[in-house]
């Protein structure tokens, strides 16, 4: 089978002293006409092993073949074949939407016409403003308009909706969605878990440069055992233990967020009496409890000890 993307021991190193291993290495394959999720939180080093994909940055040590091409010997064919929409795109705030394509467009020997790039964004009534008057989602519209105008096979998205409100989230969804379905690859990387199971057919868990896991989101979920969480906050004289509830009937595993608990469940409405019961007997008052289903979040902490949001230690990408 030829993969889409196809990474073997990748690594790279970025000098320093001492040196910072960003991706220790990686082995990873991308299914061609499917969407891929690349989670983890700041400094995981997702970045950078899409950045060597796209080839933006050479790899210390190990290769990421692209559509069965190589970067070394195939570099100017594997660009005509993919598309990047990065974490932020610096448009020309003086052209306006159709020569901003156009001028993408020159690039590819063949692909879109610009209007029809345009149309695909649903960006018709703003072919002819200039980049400055847009809205933070009109532009990045365009941005991903510029990305699919030389009709890629393969589309790298950094963090698409990043920012954005949720009509105009919504609105990028329906363009991934509607690209994987034509029979083309994506490759993602997003904060958002909601994002990542509607729009994912596999995902991998990135973190200090590694990859944890690697499957589809619902198997993810449902490794863990448990497919409710119960989030809670108590008060009194003496403060909860942080593995408060670790004993109770059904309980998988115990974190704590903050000010609040987490308890991971299969049965809630076993759990929650018993933990109500624990409250009232160790003199605690409850002052905030509510429930939510496992999600891919659940499943990072699982894997990493820590949340999406958090940075890492040493600075990576």
């Amino acid at each position: 089978m030829t993969y889409a993307i196809e990474c073997r021991k990748l690594t790279r190193i970025w000098p320093g002293n001492p040196p910072v291993e960003a991706v220790r290495g990686i082995d990873l394959v991308v299914e061609q006409g499917t969407c891929f999720g690349v989670l983890g939180p700041n400094g995981a080093g997702k970045t950078t092993t899409i950045e060597i994909c796209e080839g933006l940055l050479e790899a210390t040590s190990g290769e990421a073949r692209i559509l069965g091409l190589s970067w070394k010997t195939d570099a100017d064919r594997i660009r005509q074949q993919i598309g990047l929409s990065l974490q932020e795109t610096r448009l020309s705030e003086k052209l306006t939407v159709l020569e901003t394509l156009t001028l993408f467009r020159s690039f590819y020997k063949s692909g879109l016409d610009p209007l029809e790039a345009i149309k695909k964004v649903s960006l018709q009534e703003k072919t002819h403003s200039r980049i400055k008057t847009l809205s933070g989602g009109q532009k990045q519209r365009v941005a991903v308009a510029t990305a699919l105008v030389g009709n890629p096979k393969l589309l790298f998205l950094d963090e698409p909706t990043t920012g954005l409100d949720p009509q105009s989230r919504r609105d990028l969804w329906r363009i991934i969605t509607e690209f994987r379905q034509a029979g083309g690859t994506v490759l993602m990387t997003t904060h958002y878990m909601d994002e990542a199971e509607r729009l994912c057919d596999r995902v991998a868990i990135f973190d200090r440069g590694r990859i944890l896991a690697i499957d589809t989101p619902q198997n993810l979920i449902a490794g863990l055992g448990a497919e409710h969480v119960i989030v809670f906050s108590v008060t009194g004289v003496q403060e909860a233990a942080e593995d408060f509830g670790s004993g109770l009937p059904g309980v998988i595993a115990v974190r704590r967020e903050n000010d609040h608990h987490c308890l991971s469940v299969r049965e809630p409405h076993v759990a929650i009496p018993a933990l109500l019961s624990m409250i009232a007997q160790q003199g605690l008052q409850l002052t905030s409890l509510t429930t939510r289903q496992a999600t891919l979040e659940d499943v990072f902490v699982h894997y990493a000890g820590r949340g999406l949001n958090d940075g890492t230690e040493g600075g990576v990408r």
